[in-house]
């Protein structure tokens, strides 16, 4: 007989919610959200509470508005990624039809630039970074030293320009797999899989996951990289502030934390149990859900019928079934990106963390697009206003 499941206590599900325990407890005297009590106190099941989680962000999200303009807040302009009627597109073009082509050229049309190979001397830099690490030192923090090789090796990098931003923006996309231990080689992916010495069958699955991965909307990463292009940074340092925000629990290190959890099912435990462990590390199911997209997110639908065709694909697919079956049973979510690059690197045989620096490539040249927007728009635009409400 299987043990039954763990179960979240009355501050770890007030956590969850954001709210007080106090709160909490209303929720349950209304009869919103079930509880057992035991000589311990108040428990909740996981699931329960990441179902009335959802349900919550459903009714009370709002869009906050400028009192005197009447123009939501926090908007940026922009003209290179949208999502209209649940799909992804780039300059007007879906994201999904562009998946076929090699990622360099899909940045070179984005960029409207033409490609640029990585110096050598700059590689030797960041390497020498990359190998001066502690060996248990993650994908994040060897990205963080290949970035910071390359800037240091690079003295003509301040000039906020559009060709010393692509230059920079070339270096990184072509320099960084092979500074984390890639073979030098004119298809970004192909030299980013040689890293993990894995097939080239894996190739086209993650070109894919690279394009779709480019940009998306406004993300905390992506804006971080305008807040810094704002105040003239260059680009290596506006990438490196997009990249401290994309380490974290809510954006790309997701990807890390749903392969494990894909991972935990591939490994015959039991999907629900899987789902209960994970979320006893709070901040959510990883790999479900997505506020943009009413179902699946378009991403992660373009990613999985490439996915069979992985060494490990087909025990991998039917693991995301059974695990996105148990998802939507409980809490109506539906897969995210996280989930489709959990499930690549689950059928490549790739280390957990390589969701990660797929995820950064990718997402590198938004963010080289993005700061090259904000070079045009006027300095220090986004510097907010503070409100004081101390005493």
């Amino acid at each position: 007989m299987a043990s039954p499941l763990p179960r979240l206590t009355a501050a770890q599900a007030a956590a969850r919610l954001g709210v007080k325990p106090e709160t909490l407890y209303a929720y349950v005297s209304r009869g919103l959200l079930p509880r057992e009590r035991d000589a311990r106190g108040s428990t909740f099941d996981a699931l329960d509470v990441e179902a009335f989680a959802t349900s919550r962000r459903r009714i009370t999200v709002r869009t906050p508005s400028h009192p005197t303009t009447g123009s939501p807040l926090g908007v940026v302009q922009t003209d290179i990624a949208d999502i209209e009627d649940g799909e992804l597109l780039f300059r007007g073009r879906r994201a999904r039809d562009l998946i076929d082509q090699p990622f360099a050229d899909v940045v070179a049309w984005l960029w409207a630039a033409e490609r640029l190979d990585a110096p050598d001397p700059a590689i030797g830099s960041a390497r020498e970074m990359v190998a001066a690490l502690p060996p248990h030192a993650g994908a994040m923090d060897r990205l963080r030293a290949a970035l910071t090789g390359f800037a240091a090796d690079d003295p003509l990098r301040y000039e906020p320009s559009r060709a010393t931003l692509h230059r920079i923006g070339w270096t990184l996309l072509t320099g960084l797999p092979v500074a984390l231990g890639g073979d030098p080689h004119v298809d970004i992916a192909r030299s980013l899989v040689s890293r993990w010495g894995v097939p080239t069958s894996v190739d086209a699955a993650v070109n894919a996951a690279l394009i779709l991965l480019i940009d998306h909307d406004l993300a905390v990463s992506t804006f971080a990289a305008r807040v810094a292009a704002s105040a003239r940074a260059d680009g290596y340092a506006a990438v490196s502030a997009a990249l401290g925000a994309a380490d974290s629990p809510l954006h790309i290190s997701a990807a890390t934390r749903t392969a494990r959890l894909l991972m935990r099912v591939r490994r015959g435990l039991e999907p629900e149990r899987a789902l209960t462990e994970a979320l006893q590390e709070g901040n959510g199911i990883p790999g479900f859900g997505h506020p943009l997209y009413a179902g699946v997110d378009d991403r992660a639908e373009a990613l999985f019928p490439l996915l069979r065709a992985l060494p490990d694909g087909e025990g991998t697919m039917d693991a995301v079934r059974r695990l996105s079956d148990t998802v939507a049973a409980r809490t109506r979510l539906r897969p995210n990106v996280d989930l489709a690059l959990a499930a690549l690197v689950s059928g490549a045989r790739l280390p957990d963390d390589a969701a990660s620096t797929i995820f950064v490539v990718g997402r590198l040249a938004g963010w080289i697009a993005h700061i090259e927007a904000e070079y045009g728009e006027q300095a220090m635009r986004l510097r907010p206003r503070g409100e004081y409400v101390g005493r």
